[in-house]
């Protein structure tokens, strides 16, 4: 049976940017899940929690990792209780509250990082990296920087509160 050819019918600008990002964001987080599953047996949201952690200096709480990832912090308590049982974690009791861990990197989880992260960069290189030039990314992160903004006005807002102070 052939497959039909379907639209989104017509949608705005705006409706067209936001099912952009969202397939943008599915299609590429899917496809270095799995080359990282594949070349290291280590899902994204593993290498996330690592990501995190290899840039820091000093054990952090798992509580500021579920703050920082896309993950829960009930995620990132299973992520990390994983990551320890194959020996890429240590927990670290909190010199400051006893009720409390912090993780860090083991060195066999920094080996597995870098190692990982290499594969996460040839994964993105054929489907971001070849496709975008600098100033492509630069818009990127001009847009992300604006979705990032805590309780921004929006523009609606903007608006009511343009015609008010005239």
């Amino acid at each position: 049976m052939a497959s039909s050819d379907i639209t989104l019918g017509q949608i705005s600008a705006r409706d067209h940017a936001f099912y952009g990002l969202v397939w943008a964001g599915t299609t590429l987080t899917a496809h270095v899940d799995r080359a990282l599953t594949r070349a290291h047996d280590l899902p994204l949201s593993w290498f996330e929690v690592m990501l995190w952690l290899n840039g820091q200096d000093e054990p952090i709480a798992a509580s500021d990792l579920g703050d920082r990832t896309l993950l829960s912090r009930s995620q990132v308590s299973r992520v990390a209780d994983a990551l320890k049982a194959r020996g890429l974690v240590d927990r670290i009791p909190s010199p400051t509250d006893a009720r409390s861990v912090r993780i860090a990197l083991t060195e066999a989880g920094r080996s597995l990082f870098a190692e990982a992260d290499a594969t996460r960069r040839q994964a993105l290189a054929e489907v971001f990296d070849d496709r975008l030039d600098d100033h492509d990314i630069q818009a990127l992160e001009t847009v992300w920087g604006k979705l990032k903004q805590p309780g921004g006005t929006s523009r609606a807002g903007e608006a009511q509160n343009a015609a008010r102070r005239r």
